[in-house]
Parts: structure tokens; C-alpha cells; sequence
């Protein structure tokens, strides 16, 4: 057992001779610690950890798996449900990583790490003082000011819990703020005396919250009178020996020797609710014995004499890109999501087939060397190096904390580099320390850091590199990018400008059936207005270009008793697929657009999918997103106004615009013109005109849940699964320009209203398609998903095949093919050979309405629906021959 019983030797029995420190706790305890000194003028000793992954180099599957599994007992602890709704909070430096793999066990837990590095232009959300640390001032600097607002358990994680102070510190600044029922404290050892586990429940009487501990091991350290001060001697003696250059002793004075008896009554309680067990000690003692810490199970240099690298006076840096993926968060400094975590997933094989790549080939062991706070990141890289390659991999990174270094198998810390700090610290240049590295013989040194830290102090000739390059033949550095979150825009509004007039959306019930939550229109009413017109007569107008098919409305479709029967068998048959699809476009707007989206339905056929994907936000993110419908025409592109609108209450960066599926990419490119103009209107940046939606047959979009040709049961009805609206209006006479684009509530029709069932439906299919989901995100966001505009391709062909020659007439995909059927002139149905279900309702459409459905072999979609060419009130749409085509 390397560092924590080395050649049988305790990696704490030299300070424990010396100063009489005893470690007394469970059987596993020494095993997890090692004891060394360090100059600090209220604690002397430093409890060194063998599975924390900061002094000493480790295996990144035992680092990474003591915290995981920590996490997943918090989980146990509190439940499903309230573990969904927890925060987990991490202490800098040295617990960031251990508190994000915690929160990795926790599940769904958001995750954020306090900070000693103030960021530009992010405010505090807190802030505590460490009272025993070297560097005690602690920031949270969360992007989402509303990340610990919530009423959610608060879990706090660090690597000791010793006085139990800084706890105290956090819950008592945070509980003024926010304050909550239920906080959860984690810890690798839990080494409070029993008056410092009293002080704890006291603190949780007084503030009315229940308070929790779990620990993998407990014990406490024994102090001899004047510890302190001996300790302080004992430093100064042998940095004293150091600076003149002569050899630091390692003989144990006389004195008492260390006894480390057993823990009294079976040993020291793990958990402030008794959830420990002795088999989870067990376990985490046998992972720590199979994977001894240091390179090849030491610190020392290799037994095979001098290192190859000894006689190098320089490295020989190779800089590996990582290609880290885009706006994806390097840690919890800022907040880091289950959605981030999906990316970061996706993301990892590929990394770490580059560091593989850049790796020696015949590199027998590797250290993955983290960067002070910088730990996550190192540590899923590490961890997922160790499985692409047959080398040795180690974890570990550097640190602000100053520790003596003794070459001695019975101190944890045996060999130390000392170089500047490389990141611009706000409290000023000092020393920065890698501990263990220095002789332990690794084949390369994978130093990763982020953007800030990548500065002329790291390549200088007394820096990081250059000090690890006389103890490894390859160094290679990784830069992650630091993450900062980006300020929202501001919008100019010059003096007696009328968009600061604009109304607010409106919302159900006053104007539709939804819930006012569920989506607000930025749409104005004009229920009162009669717009419908018969199909026939609205076809010949808009066909001959007298009118435009969003200056009136069709009247409104009554399904048949056998057609909405078809509705609700297509809609318990579909379902869970619906359920998947919304699922995954969700998560990939999360993963990639932003951590807190501003859902934007194209109204109307998108709002129900809106409305849904707001609703998987909530169910598996607990998030509450804000969510609207706006008008687009083709032709005529988005609603100006509704922009404004949009523009003056949320940053346009976090607008995702939704559809409900896309034929031939129409509407795709019409978003597109229309934001160009728009930005040079009014100069608002920052909208996105990708657009989300359920389903791409067409390849038009990079963002959405399947490509897949199907029925969504939503296109099978027009207002009665909407919400009761009708489609948009935009005519000059009702629509000025201040006003939104015009839309009907047909109130009439609450009676035969299934828009609520139809969510419901769906959204109570969510818990059995999360793995599925999780799955295909992950395929998703590993994938390429650039458009191939293969359906544009397909309606130019048949539009020619068929003698149209306007591809606005061929109409590609189940949902618009219905559409046709439902509101314009129909000539005829193109059905795939061999399609099925998914077309019962097509089928019936087309028979009530004499229209032909003619299969065809090759046809990239389910169906295509074409309107009737050159349509004239002789011609009834029927075979087109009435016509000339």
C-alpha cells in the first residue's frame, strides 16, 4: 500500500513519532490518510488524502469512484424525489472535484463549486470564510442567480469535516438568503470531536432545517499540549536544512509512539442518521489497496535506476487540443447541469483518444496533472484515459497549499515542486506546489489547465513545465477553456419609441385553453373578427395572387366520429414515441443552446411541442422555463413586434425558436432572412435562427428529437389541439404597425377540445422513456447532424415529375400532407410503399375528400400531399385532369 502503508510502513508515522499525533477512527482510516506538516499558524498537521487525487497521484476510477459513490448515497438517504430537487455544493480548492463527482452520484443535481478567483461581471451569490485554511475567503459566483434559491436539500461537500466551522460558515450566510428545510453534509472523513458533532445539531436546532452527515470513514485526531508550536519548530528545522542545502534527516527522535487502537463500540459513527455501513468502509479500504496511489504504487524515483528524464534541463511541450466542446463549462465555478453533464459525457471518448494519441508509445505510466480548482475536468480525462490505453494513468493536480516535504516512507508528502502561479491571481503572485511528482517515474505528465492559467508564467523557465521537466521524458499540455458567463446584450430604446408600449402576451384562459403558465401569446385577440372563408374560394385567391393564405382563415374542420377515433388510437400508439422525441430535442436545446432556454413556439403548429418541451424541462431538470408563441408567414417573415417584445424582457442569446416538424425547410429559411433583416432594423443581436423541433425529415435542422417520418398527433387536428387558436393573421386593415400578428380563440369549440389531453398524454409517458432519452441525446450530441436539405431535393424532383412546377404546392411529410387535406385544395396523396398506421388518418382524409393516394417506391418521406395545381372553382381537386397542368 504506496503513501498510506508503504513497505509496511503508515505514510503518517513520521509525524505521529514526532509530534505525538495519534489518528484513532475506523480500521480503514489509515489506510485513506497520511499525515505531513505544513507552515500554518493554526493548524500544523495536514490530513493527506489517498483517494481525494490532490497530493497524491491516484487512480482517477478510485478518485472519481469515492465521491460517485457518496453521491449515490446521498441519494439513498434522501429519496428519489428530493434527491432530484438537491443543489451540491463543493469547497474550493481541493473538494471542486470531489463535489462534482458527488453530485454525479446525486443524479440530477445541478452542481456548483465556491471560488477563490473573482470573475468580471458575475455577482456574488454568497461568500464564507475557511478559518483553518491558507486562503480562507470563499465566492459563489453562479451564472443562474436562482441555482440556490431554491427550497431543494443543499448538499455540501468537502474532503475532511474536522471543526465542522466551515459548514457553519456556508449554511449560516446561505440560510439568510435562502433558506431551505434539508442541507446534507459530505465528507471523505468525518474527524470531529464530540463536541464539535454537538455544535452541528445545535446549529441545525436553531435555524429549523434538518442537517445530515455522511462520511466514507470517521475518526478524530488525538493532539499532544503544544502541538502547534512543535509543529511550527519542527517546519522551520527542516525547510532551515533544506535552503542550506543539507540532507533532511529522517530519524525518529525518542518520544511517544502512535497507537492506533480500535474505535470504541465497533467504531465512530459515519452518519449523523447512522447511514453508514461497514461494507461501504470495506469497500472503498479494498478499492484504495488495489489501486496504491503514486506511479506504480510509489513517489519514489523507479527501482530500475535513473529516470530517463533526469538529465534534461528542459521539456519538450506538446500542446494536444482537445477540441472541448463549445460554451460547455469547465467545472462548477459557475454552475454546472445535468444537461452540461450529458455533453461532458458525449464528449470524453474522444478527448481522451487525443491525449492516447499524443502519449509516447511505449509510455508504461502517465500522470494527468489537475490544476488548483481546476479538478473535474483532469479527473473525467483521466479516468477515461485509463480505459483507452494500456499505460499506467494517475491523477492529481496542483496547489496553492505549502507542505513540508520529507523523502521517508512514513510521510505522505515526499517530494515537492515549486513553481509561480500562472493565473493571474486577484491576491497577488506567490508560490503554487505539485506534490509526489518529482521522482515517481512516470513516462509523461499530462499537465491540463484552463485559458486563464495558459499564461507566460506557466512556459517560463521556472514555471510548471519547465520544473516537471527533469522527472519525465514528455510533457504534454491540455487547455480547457474557462468558462465565463456572458452578460446579456442591452437593448437601446431610443426616447418615444412605441415597442416600449407593446403589450404583454396573453395568456389562457382569456385566450386559449392552456394553462397561463404553460405559454404565453404574443399575439393580439381578433375573435371577433370573421375571417374564415370556404377552402375552394381561399384556394382560387390565393393560387391566382390576389390574396395571401395568412389574410383569412379556413373554416374550421369538424372531424368526423370514425376520424377522432383515429385521433386517440394514433395518440396511445404514439405517445412514448412522442414522448422520446420531445425528450431529446429538449436535452439537446439545454446542452447546447442555453442553460436556461427562452422556448419560442412558431405558432401554431409548435406550441404544443413548446409546451412539451417545457414540460420535460420541468419533470427532469425542475426547471421553469419561460414559454411563447409568435406568428411567422411565409413570405412575410416573424412578427416584428413579437421580437421587440422578446428582445426587452430576456437576452435574445436564450430564445430557442420551436416548430413542430419540417417538410421542406421553408419556414427554416424564412426565420433565417427575417432575423437578418430584423438585426438591421433595429440592431438586436443575438437571436438564433436554428430552429428546434420534434421531427426533421426534411434535414433541415440541426436541433431535434428524431428524423423519422410519423404521425404526430397533433397535425391530425387544427384548433382543437392548439389550445382553440387558429392559425396566424397578418392583413393590413387589422394589423398596424405597432401591433402583433392576429390570431382567433374559438371558444365555440371548447366542447370537442382535446389540446390538455393531448399533453397530458404525452407528458405522463415522460418516467418511462428517460433512459431512452438520455441514450439517444448522447448519440445526438456525438453525431453529425448537419443538414443535408435532402427533402428540398425531393419536393424540386416530384414537383417536376408531376408537372407543378412550385414546389409551394407539394407539401412533404405526414403533418403537412394533413395539413392539405385539412385546409387547402387537394390533387392527390404520395404514399411510401409498405407505410402503415401512420397513415390511417391520410387515408381517410383522402377518401372523404375523392382524393387519389398513389404509392410510390422510392420517397425519402412517409407521405406527400400536393394541392391542386392552377386551381379553378370548375376544377374539384380530384384527378386534375379538369385543369391544364
Amino acid at each position: 500500500m504506496n503513501n498510506a502503508v508503504n513497505d509496511g510502513v503508515w505514510s503518517g508515522s513520521w509525524v505521529a513519532e514526532r509530534l505525538g499525533v495519534q489518528l484513532v477512527g475506523d480500521d480503514g482510516l489509515t489506510r485513506m490518510l497520511g499525515l505531513a506538516l505544513r507552515r500554518n499558524p493554526k493548524r500544523a498537521h495536514l490530513l493527506v488524502s489517498n483517494v481525494l487525487g490532490k497530493h497524491v497521484p491516484q487512480s482517477p476510477s478510485v478518485v472519481y469512484g469515492a465521491g460517485f459513490a457518496l453521491g449515490r448515497r446521498v441519494r439513498d438517504l434522501l429519496g428519489a424525489e428530493e434527491a432530484a430537487r438537491a443543489v451540491v455544493l463543493g469547497y474550493a480548492e481541493t473538494a471542486t472535484g470531489l463535489g462534482h463527482s458527488v453530485a454525479d452520484g446525486v443524479g440530477l443535481a445541478p452542481y456548483l463549486h465556491s471560488t477563490r478567483r473573482p470573475v468580471a461581471g458575475v455577482a456574488r451569490a454568497g461568500g464564507f470564510e475557511e478559518s483553518h485554511s491558507h486562503a480562507t475567503s470563499h465566492l459563489l459566483l453562479p451564472e443562474d442567480p436562482a441555482l440556490l434559491a431554491g427550497d431543494g436539500p443543499l448538499v455540501l461537500v468537502d474532503d475532511e469535516f474536522s471543526t465542522g466551522n466551515t459548514v457553519l460558515n456556508t449554511v449560516r450566510d446561505l440560510h439568510s438568503r435562502y433558506p431551505r428545510r434539508r442541507y446534507v453534509v459530505v465528507a471523505l472523513v468525518d474527524m470531529r470531536s464530540a463536541a464539535d458533532a454537538g455544535r452541528l445539531e445545535e446549529f441545525a436546532r436553531e435555524i429549523g432545517a434538518r442537517v445530515d452527515l455522511v462520511a466514507a470513514a470517521s475518526g478524530t485526531v488525538r493532539l499532544p499540549e503544544g502541538v502547534l508550536e512543535k509543529g511550527q519548530a519542527l517546519v522551520a528545522r527542516y525547510e532551515a536544512e533544506s535552503a542550506a542545502g543539507g540532507r533532511v534527516s529522517s530519524a525518529a527522535p525518542s518520544g511517544p509512539v502512535a497507537q492506533f487502537p480500535a474505535p470504541p463500540n465497533g467504531g465512530v459513527a459515519v452518519t449523523a442518521s447512522e447511514e453508514a455501513t461497514a461494507a461501504s468502509a470495506q469497500s472503498l479500504e479494498a478499492d484504495v489497496h488495489d489501486h496504491p496511489p503514486g506511479a506504480r504504487g510509489t513517489a519514489r524515483p523507479a527501482p530500475n535506476g535513473p529516470h530517463p528524464a533526469d538529465e534534461r534541463t528542459h521539456p519538450h511541450v506538446t500542446r494536444v487540443d482537445l477540441a472541448w466542446p463549445r460554451r460547455l463549462p469547465d467545472g462548477g465555478r459557475h454552475g454546472f447541469t445535468p444537461v452540461h453533464r450529458t455533453r461532458l459525457e458525449a464528449a470524453l471518448p474522444a478527448m481522451a483518444a487525443r491525449l492516447a494519441e499524443a502519449l509516447p508509445a511505449d509510455a508504461r505510466s502517465v500522470l494527468v496533472l489537475g490544476f488548483e480548482e481546476l479538478m473535474y475536468a483532469p479527473l473525467r480525462l483521466a479516468r477515461e484515459l485509463e480505459q483507452v490505453t494500456d499505460a499506467e494513468v494517475r491523477y492529481s493536480t496542483t496547489t496553492r497549499s505549502p507542505v513540508l516535504a520529507v523523502d521517508d516512507p512514513g510521510y505522505a508528502i515526499r517530494t515537492r515542486l515549486v513553481f509561480p502561479a500562472h493565473d493571474d491571481p486577484d491576491d497577488g503572485p506567490g508560490k503554487r506546489y505539485a506534490y509526489n511528482v518529482a521522482g515517481a517515474g512516470f513516462d509523461a505528465v499530462i499537465a491540463v489547465v484552463d485559458s486563464t492559467a495558459d499564461t507566460p508564467e506557466l512556459h517560463a523557465p521556472d514555471g510548471l513545465l519547465a520544473q516537471l521537466a527533469p522527472h519525465t521524458p514528455r510533457v504534454l499540455l491540455a487547455v480547457v477553456p474557462s468558462y465565463v458567463p456572458e452578460p446579456p446584450p442591452r437593448l437601446a430604446v431610443s426616447p418615444g419609441d412605441t415597442t416600449t408600449m407593446l403589450p404583454e402576451p396573453l395568456r389562457g384562459p382569456a385566450f386559449s385553453s392552456y394553462a397561463p403558465e404553460e405559454v404565453g401569446w404574443l399575439l393580439q385577440d381578433l375573435s371577433d373578427v370573421t375571417l374564415e372563408a370556404p377552402t375552394e374560394e381561399r384556394e382560387e385567391a390565393i393560387q391566382s395572387g390576389g390574396a395571401h393564405y395568412a389574410e383569412s382563415l379556413p373554416v374550421e374542420y369538424q372531424p368526423s366520429e370514425q376520424y377522432q377515433a383515429l385521433f386517440h388510437t394514433a395518440l396511445e400508439e404514439s405517445a412514448a414515441r412522442l414522448a422520446q422525441a420531445v425528450g431529446a430535442v429538449t436535452e439537446l436545446v439545454l446542452a447546447e443552446r442555453s442553460p436556461r432556454p427562452v422556448l419560442v413556439s412558431l405558432a401554431r403548429a409548435g406550441t404544443p411541442v413548446g409546451v412539451l418541451m417545457r414540460r420535460w424541462a420541468q419533470f427532469r431538470h425542475d426547471l421553469e422555463l419561460p414559454h411563447y408563441a409568435v406568428s411567422i408567414v411565409r413570405g412575410r417573415g416573424i412578427d416584428a413586434n413579437a421580437l421587440r417584445w422578446l428582445a426587452q424582457h430576456h437576452d435574445p442569446r436564450d430564445v430557442v425558436f420551436v416548430d413542430g416538424w419540417t417538410g421542406k425547410g421553408a419556414i427554416t429559411r424564412e426565420l433565417a432572412v427575417a432575423l437578418e433583416e430584423f438585426e438591421k432594423s433595429d440592431g438586436v443581436t443575438g437571436f438564433d435562427p436554428e430552429i428546434a423541433v420534434l421531427a426533421d425529415p426534411g434535414s433541415c435542422v440541426r436541433t431535434y428529437g428524431t428524423r423519422e417520418d410519423f404521425l404526430i398527433p397533433s397535425a391530425c387536428l387544427n384548433s382543437t389541439v392548439s389550445g382553440l387558436i387558429s392559425r396566424t393573421v397578418l392583413r393590413a386593415d387589422l394589423v398596424g404597425p405597432n401591433d402583433y400578428h392576429g390570431a382567433k380563440f374559438y371558444r365555440e369549440l371548447a366542447g370537442a377540445d382535446v389540446s390538455v389531453a393531448f399533453l397530458d398524454a404525452v407528458a405522463a409517458r415522460f418516467p418511462e422513456v428517460v433512459d431512452a432519452v438520455e441514450a439517444t441525446a448522447k448519440e445526438l450530441l456525438s453525431g453529425d447532424r448537419a443538414p443535408t436539405w435532402e427533402g428540398w431535393a425531393a419536393v424540386e424532383r416530384i414537383s417536376g415529375e408531376y408537372g407543378i412546377h412550385d414546389v409551394n404546392l407539394v407539401k412533404p411529410g405526414v403533418g403537412e400532407t394533413t395539413r392539405v387535406l385539412l385546409r387547402r385544395v387537394p390533387w392527390k396523396i404520395l404514399a411510401r410503399a409498405g407505410a402503415g398506421a401512420d397513415l390511417d388518418h391520410v387515408r381517410l382524409l383522402a377518401e372523404q375528400r375523392g382524393v387519389p393516394v398513389e404509392e410510390v417506391a422510392e420517397l425519402p418521406y412517409t407521405c406527400v400531399g400536393l394541392i391542386h395545381p392552377k386551381y379553378t372553382r370548375g376544377a374539384t381537386g380530384a384527378d386534375g385532369k379538369a385543369v391544364n397542368v
